[in-house]
Formats: C-alpha cells, sequence, structure tokens
C-alpha cells in the first residue's frame, strides 16, 4: 500500500469496549442522553419503494445548501439514534463477535479507505468485487495507529461528541439509508458531488487533486467489471450542475479553501478539477476560506446552489487531533437560520465517505463505482418533517436531484437520474415554514497542536 495514503501517526489511543447493546426487534428506543452502547439496536425496520416519484416545492424552495463533512459511517457517527437503524457490534472475518468501541472524532490516527479497503471490508461473495458484501472483513484494512489498539475500525464516536447532531436531527430529519454514490475515498466523492459522476475515475491522481498539475498529473481509470485500467488525464470537462445553473442563469458557490491553503484542504476543492470552471470566469465562484459562507449570508448574498467544505480542523476525519466538526456545521446552519433566507432554503449536511469505520449495512450494488458505505445524510430545512427518520435510499445524487427538480435543469449522470429525491419522504410543503431554533455545540477544540498537516500525512 502506498505511503502516501497512511497517517503515520503512532500515538495510542486508548479505546475501551462497551457492553453490547441488547436487541428489540421492531420497537423504537426512548429518548436519550445516555452512552451509546446502552442504547437499544433497532432492528427489522421496513423499507420505503426504491425509487420514488418526484416531488417540487412549488416554489419555495430558492436556495440549496450542501455541507461536506469527512469520512464517518452511520454506525459510527450516529449510534442508538432513536428510530434509526444502527448496531453497536459486529463481525470480523474470522465471525467473531467484535463490540463497538468509543473511539472520539480527535482520534490521532486514520483508517485506510481507498478503493481495496471497500473490497476488503465488503467481503463479498459475488463475482464482481464488492457485491453480496458480508460487511466483516473490516479487521483486515490497514490502520494508522500500529500495534497500540485493537481492531479501531469498529467503533463509534461518543454521545458527549455527537450532541449536535443528534440535536439537528430530532428537530429536522435523519436519513437511514443513504450510501455514496462512489465506491471508495473522498476525491471520488467530491466530483460525484458537483457532475454526478467521477469519469470513470478511481482512488487519487498521481499528483495534483486538479488542473494545473501538467501531463503527468493522471489518475487511473476503473473498469465496468471493478478493475483497475490505464491511466487518464486530469483537468477534466464534464458537465456540472455549476454549468446547468449557469445556463438557467442561476448564481452558484462553492466555498473552499484555497487549493493550496495553509491546511492543505483545498483538496476537497473539486471544481479545480474541472478546466473550463478552473480557466474560466466561474472560479469566482470557487471562495474561500469557506468561512465566508457565513459572512455572506449575514450580507445578503445566498446563492441558488451553495456547496461548503471545511477545513482539516472541522471535518470530522480522523487523524487531525480536532473534534470541531461538529461546532463549524452549528455555525453555517444557525448563520442560515437567522437570516432571511431561512423560508426558502433546505440544508443537506453529509459525510462523504466512510472513513475506513464499521457499518452492518451492506451497500447496494448500483454500478461499476457504487453503491458506496452507508454515511448519515441530515436535512435542516423549515418545511422538513420533524424528528423524522427517513429510510429511503439515498446517494450522492439525491441531492443534486433535489436541486435539478427544483429549478427545472435536467440529469447529469447516472447518479442523479436513478437517486431518490428527498422531496418526496423527508419534506411537507403543505406545513407552514417552521421558526429557526439556533443549535449550540461546545466551544472546545483538542488538536494536534498545529493548524498544519504533519509531513507525510495525507487526508485520505
Amino acid at each position: 500500500m502506498p505511503a502516501f495514503k497512511r497517517l503515520l501517526l503512532s500515538l495510542t489511543l486508548a479505546a475501551a469496549a462497551v457492553a453490547a447493546s441488547a436487541g428489540s426487534s421492531g420497537a423504537m428506543p426512548q429518548a436519550f442522553r445516555g452512552d451509546p452502547a446502552l442504547r437499544p439496536m433497532v432492528t427489522g425496520i421496513p423499507r420505503l419503494p426504491l425509487r420514488l416519484p418526484a416531488k417540487k416545492s412549488h416554489g419555495k424552495i430558492k436556495h440549496v445548501v450542501i455541507i461536506m463533512q469527512e469520512n464517518r459511517s452511520f454506525d459510527d457517527l450516529f449510534q442508538g439514534y432513536p428510530g434509526a437503524n444502527t448496531q453497536s457490534y459486529g463481525y470480523d472475518s474470522r465471525n467473531d463477535k467484535v463490540t463497538l468501541a468509543p473511539i472520539p472524532l480527535e482520534a490521532p490516527y486514520d483508517l485506510n479507505h481507498d478503493f481495496d479497503s471497500f473490497i476488503t471490508d465488503c467481503n463479498g461473495t459475488g463475482s464482481i468485487p464488492g457485491t453480496n458484501c458480508k460487511n466483516n472483513g473490516f479487521n483486515n484494512e490497514y490502520t494508522g495507529c500500529g500495534r497500540s489498539c485493537v481492531d479501531p475500525q469498529y467503533g463509534y464516536v461518543p454521545a458527549s461528541e455527537t450532541t449536535t447532531y443528534f440535536d439537528m436531527a430530532g428537530q429536522y430529519v435523519l436519513a437511514d439509508n443513504m450510501y455514496t454514490s462512489q465506491a471508495d475515498d473522498s476525491f471520488i466523492s467530491h466530483q460525484y458531488i458537483i457532475s454526478a459522476q467521477a469519469n470513470s475515475s478511481v482512488e487519487f491522481p498521481r499528483g495534483s487533486w486538479g488542473c494545473g498539475g501538467g501531463p503527468s498529473n493522471t489518475i487511473t481509470i476503473l473498469n465496468s467489471n471493478r478493475t483497475f485500467g490505464n491511466q487518464q488525464p486530469m483537468c477534466w470537462d464534464v458537465t456540472t450542475l455549476g454549468d446547468e445553473l449557469d445556463t438557467a442563469g442561476l448564481p452558484w458557490r462553492f466555498y473552499a479553501t484555497n487549493v493550496n491553503g495553509y491546511d492543505g484542504s483545498g483538496l476537497w476543492s473539486a471544481y479545480q478539477n474541472i478546466h473550463h470552471i478552473y480557466y474560466g470566469k466561474d472560479w469566482a465562484n470557487v471562495v474561500n476560506p469557506q468561512s465566508k459562507i457565513i459572512t455572506d449570508v449575514a450580507n445578503g448574498s445566498l446563492a441558488a446552489v451553495t456547496w461548503v467544505t471545511p477545513t482539516f480542523a472541522n471535518s470530522d476525519h480522523s487523524g487531525f487531533g480536532s473534534n470541531t466538526g461538529p461546532q463549524w456545521v452549528a455555525s453555517v446552519v444557525n448563520a442560515i437560520g437567522k437570516s432571511k433566507y431561512w423560508k426558502s432554503t433546505a440544508i443537506f449536511v453529509f459525510w462523504d465517505e466512510w472513513g475506513g469505520w464499521y457499518d452492518h449495512v451492506p451497500p447496494v450494488y448500483e454500478d461499476y463505482d457504487g453503491l458506496g458505505f452507508r454515511v448519515p445524510l441530515l436535512i435542516i430545512s423549515p418545511y422538513a418533517k420533524q424528528n423524522y427518520v427517513s429510510h429511503v435510499q439515498y446517494e450522492h445524487g439525491s441531492m443534486l436531484r433535489f436541486a435539478e427538480d427544483e429549478f427545472g435543469l435536467p440529469q447529469m449522470s447516472a447518479s442523479d437520474t436513478r437517486a431518490n429525491s428527498p422531496a418526496a419522504d423527508a419534506f411537507d410543503f403543505t406545513q407552514k415554514p417552521r421558526p429557526f431554533k439556533s443549535f449550540s455545540a461546545p466551544r472546545v477544540q483538542v488538536h494536534n497542536g498545529s493548524p498544519y498537516l504533519p509531513r507525510g500525512v495525507d487526508p485520505d
């Protein structure tokens, strides 16, 4: 495995084992504020139809905001949430039962989560790799903690650090059947969220994460049978949602760290890989630093579609020694909620891939590139249902499909064509817009002492 994909941090994390939760088939847990290991597991949840008819807000939604966080599976981040399908244990490749242990957001190591890790974690039985997943191979993936921890892939974020996200779910909608449209890590994920595809690519570029890297900057093609193909150049000219919004005369913005930013999180600036955006007038729509979203909203400037990416410290990505992700998300949501835009906005908060963390629900096979493992999706809007868990199947394309339906835009690729829009199940556009209530987050930061990524460490 290439060294640049490993977080070579040898710090020790003491992750105590917790007792397995007691199952209660079909039962809905009571409200809680305790340790997730003590909460009952929800099983036997019925799934709604795989494909739902399109539904629009009839002009009530004029702004769509997509907030992207990093690298958390559903079982890892929303363990024990009432009414959601979670499980406090898993099985490894030896068929041994493993109780999930509390591992905080600021854990000082990363887990491997490239395409090979997807295949390993899946441990499937199909003729195409990554199909008929058993989800019991997580113990065989690489971890960045050496011998200082045992099977840290089987972990969950403690309740003390997920309070803000749980509060958001309790006030609005949590989707527990959301998967990534891609089967591997963040570069591909971030291409999917702007264009519903990744040009048949897999894993990482060999150089720059976008344009400007020269002819040697290439990326691997993923074949239809999920084998690796040839290399192809970076800096693509594919259709993006930004292009469709331009055609419709609608404004858009993508908030991200500068591509050469201080901490390297400009790697998550997806539009830098789109040739006609990076070298054209639309590059002005890529705004940095990402905190400008808060001042822009306050100054009366919110685009029709907005993407917001985090810094490393605010990303929820393990290995960065920080737990300020919930505080960052709350600050963006609060800024919009307190503004004049609240009554016309739908906010989607999602985690771009599983990050190597265990999840017990096998991903559905849709095509050569997906679906990937389950990740959380929060849906926040004055028209979102209250304290509702949606069991409909969603993916990256679902958020794009929602925007396309609202603004009368065509679909771009397979993901947004097949995807269910959350409009049909997560929203009630007949209700009066609910007033916004602010979310608090602990004003605490645990960090490794430097805003810079340690030498030799790659974020994904």
